[in-house]
C-alpha cells in the first residue's frame, strides 16, 4: 500500500494548509454571509433531523474538495461497500466487521461465508427482548419469587461503556428496572453499588463474550457469593444471573441455564456491540419498542453513510474534517461536548470508539506509518465544561477541535432553563471562532472605566485568538432514534478516517498484552517465588515490603 503521505492528493491538500496559515474564521464569516449555508447539511429521517454545522472549520470550499478527492483516492467507497457486503475487512483477525447488521430489521439477507446471518441475528435479539419483557412485567421473579428491581451490568470495555452510556443517556425514558454498571475489578465499585440493594430482587447481567475476562468474571463471583449468603442456597444463582457470552461451558458451570445465555458473533467488536444482546441492560431499562426504535436510528445512519454521496454524507464529512486537523494542523486531540446531562458518558463511550479503533501506528500491510492516526478523544457535559476545560480550548496553546452536540427540544417542561443551555452551545462554538481582539478588550475595559494604562496592562490577558475549530452537531430532541443516529453518525466516522489511513480499524491487539502481564503479575503478587519481569520487579517488592510492614 502506497504511504498517504507520497499521494499527491495528499500534497495538494499541504499546500492548501500553507495557504491558509493567515485564515481566520473572523474575517470568513465577515467576507462571506452566506457561508453557513455553504458548510451546513442535514440529514432527515422520519421526525428525526440531524443537522451538522461545519461553517466554524479553517476550510474553504476549494479545501472541502480536496479532502473529498483524498477520500475518493484511497478507495473509500469500495471500503464501505466491503463492509456492508460482509467481507473480512478486519484482516489480523480474518473477521466480517458486521455491527451494522445487528440494527438492520429490514429483510435484506446478509451473507458470510455464504450463510445469510440474518435470521440468527434476529433469533437472539428476540429471546433478549423476550427475556427483558418477562422481568420488566413481573413474569421472571427472584428466587424467592420477589419482583426484579434493580439490573447490575457486570462488564468491562465494550460490555460496560456503550450499554451504559445509552442506559443513562435514555433516562427520560426508563420504565423499568433501575440499572446499574459495574466495570472496575476495584472491590469497592461492586461493593458500594450493592449497598442498597436488595439481593432477593436484583439480578445480573454477566457480560463477558469468553466469560473469561478477569475483571467480570471476579466482580461475578463476588456478586454470587453476596447472592448466596444472603439467599443462603446456590441454586439461587438460576434466578438472579443471565450471561451474554458465546462460551456455553463455562456459562453453566458457572450456575446460568444455557437459556439465559445470549450470544454475539465474533464480527461484533465490543465497542460497536451495544446493538447485540451487550444492550440487554439498555432492553431491560426502556423496554423492546424504544430498544427498536434505537435500532432503527443506528439503521437509518447506516444507510445514509451507505448511499449518501460524500458530500452530503455526514460520517464522511465528520471523518475529513478530523483528519484535517490531526494530519495538517497538529491536533493531538478533538473534545466532545454534548449539551446534555443524559449524555454524561457520551465521550468515554467515544474514547473507546475511536481511540481503540485508530490507535495504531501501521498501516493493513504492517509498514509503519508516516503520519499520525487517532488523536485523543475526550470531554464532559456543557456547561460544566465551560467551567473547567474551556480556558484551555478558548485561550491555551493547542489547537483543539470541538464537537458541540445539542437538542432543539428538552424532554422537560422548563423550557427557559434549556434556553440557557442551548445559548451556552452556541455561544462557546461563536467565541472559539470569533474570538476578542486586544483593541476590544481594551475598548470593553475603558469603557467600564479602568484607566488606558491598566487597560493596556490587562489587554493580553482578556484576549481570545479566535479562529479555533468546531462542528455544531443539532437534533429535535434525544430520544431513542435519534441516540441511536448520533451513535451511528460516530462510528462510522471513525471507520472513514482508518479506511483513509490505511489501517485495521478493527482489532485491538493495545489492549490484549496489558491482560497478560497482568494475569502473570496477579499470580506472583500472591507467590513470592514467582518469576517477575524486569520492569515490574521493584515495583512489586516495594508492594509487598508495604503490605509486611505493621
Amino acid at each position: 500500500m502506497t504511504q498517504l503521505t507520497r499521494l499527491p492528493q495528499w500534497q495538494a491538500l499541504q499546500a492548501e494548509r500553507n495557504g491558509l496559515s493567515n485564515f481566520h474564521l473572523r474575517a470568513a464569516f465577515a467576507a462571506d454571509p452566506a457561508r453557513y449555508a455553504r458548510f451546513v447539511r442535514t440529514l432527515v429521517a422520519g421526525d428525526a433531523r440531524v443537522l451538522l454545522d461545519f461553517s466554524k472549520h479553517r476550510i474553504e470550499a476549494r479545501t472541502l474538495d480536496l479532502l473529498l478527492e483524498l477520500a475518493h483516492a484511497r478507495s473509500l467507497r469500495t471500503r464501505i461497500d466491503a463492509m456492508f457486503a460482509g467481507e473480512r475487512i478486519n484482516t489480523t483477525e480474518q473477521r466480517a466487521v458486521l455491527h451494522v447488521a445487528l440494527r438492520d430489521l429490514s429483510s435484506r439477507p446478509l451473507q458470510v461465508d455464504g450463510i445469510d446471518i440474518k435470521p440468527a441475528v434476529a433469533a437472539v435479539r428476540d429471546r433478549m427482548l423476550d427475556l427483558a419483557e418477562r422481568v420488566r412485567e413481573g413474569r421472571w421473579t427472584g428466587h424467592t419469587g420477589a419482583k426484579i428491581t434493580d439490573v447490575v451490568n457486570l462488564g468491562i470495555g465494550g460490555s460496560d461503556l456503550g450499554p451504559q452510556m445509552m442506559t443513562v443517556a435514555l433516562a427520560p425514558y426508563h420504565d423499568g428496572p433501575r440499572v446499574h454498571f459495574v466495570s472496575n475489578v476495584d472491590p469497592e465499585h461492586l461493593r458500594t453499588t450493592l449497598v442498597p440493594l436488595e439481593p432477593a430482587s436484583t439480578l445480573f447481567v454477566v457480560a463477558s463474550k469468553t466469560f473469561t475476562t478477569i475483571e467480570t468474571m471476579t466482580n461475578a463471583r463476588a456478586a454470587r457469593r453476596w447472592l448466596v449468603n444472603a439467599l443462603g442456597t446456590e441454586a439461587a444463582t438460576e434466578r438472579h444471573f443471565v450471561a451474554v457470552s458465546t462460551n456455553a461451558k463455562d456459562v453453566a458451570a458457572f450456575g446460568i441455564a444455557p437459556a439465559n445465555m445470549f450470544e454475539f458473533w465474533d464480527w461484533v467488536g465490543g465497542r460497536y456491540s451495544l446493538w447485540s444482546s451487550i444492550g440487554l441492560p439498555i432492553a431491560l431499562a426502556i423496554g423492546r419498542t424504544r430498544f427498536l426504535q434505537l435500532l432503527a436510528g443506528a439503521h437509518a445512519m447506516d444507510e445514509h453513510f451507505r448511499t449518501a454521496d460524500f458530500g452530503q454524507n455526514l460520517p464522511v464529512l465528520l471523518g475529513l474534517l478530523g483528519l484535517w486537523y490531526v494530519n495538517f494542523w497538529g491536533a493531538a486531540s478533538h473534545s466532545i461536548a454534548p449539551y446534555s446531562q443524559h449524555l454524561a458518558r457520551f465521550a468515554a463511550h467515544l474514547q473507546q470508539v475511536d481511540m481503540e479503533s485508530n490507535g495504531k501506528r501501521v498501516n493493513l500491510e504492517g509498514d509503519v506509518l508516516e503520519h499520525e492516526t487517532g488523536p485523543v478523544i475526550w470531554g464532559e457535559p456543557g456547561t460544566n465544561g465551560q467551567h473547567a476545560y474551556f480556558q484551555l480550548l478558548q485561550q491555551g496553546p493547542a489547537l483543539i477541535p470541538v464537537d458541540f452536540i445539542v437538542a432543539a427540544e428538552s424532554p422537560f417542561a422548563d423550557d427557559a432553563q434549556h434556553r440557557i443551555l442551548v445559548a451556552n452551545c452556541f455561544a462557546q462554538s461563536a467565541t472559539l471562532a470569533i474570538g476578542k481582539t486586544a483593541a476590544e478588550a481594551r475598548a470593553e475595559m475603558t469603557a467600564a472605566g479602568k484607566s488606558a494604562q491598566e487597560a493596556q496592562r490587562l489587554a493580553p490577558h482578556r484576549e481570545f485568538p479566535g479562529n479555533r475549530p468546531s462542528s455544531t452537531i443539532l437534533v429535535r430532541r434525544f430520544d431513542p432514534f435519534t441516540l441511536g443516529l448520533l451513535t451511528a453518525l460516530y462510528e462510522h466516522k471513525v471507520f472513514v478516517q482508518g479506511a483513509i489511513w490505511g489501517i485495521n480499524s478493527f482489532d485491538q491487539w493495545g489492549v490484549e498484552l496489558g491482560k497478560q502481564i497482568a494475569t502473570k503479575l496477579a499470580g506472583a503478587l500472591g507467590d513470592a517465588k514467582a518469576p517477575v519481569d524486569a520492569a515490574s520487579a521493584g515495583i512489586v517488592g516495594a508492594w509487598r515490603e508495604m503490605r509486611s510492614q505493621k
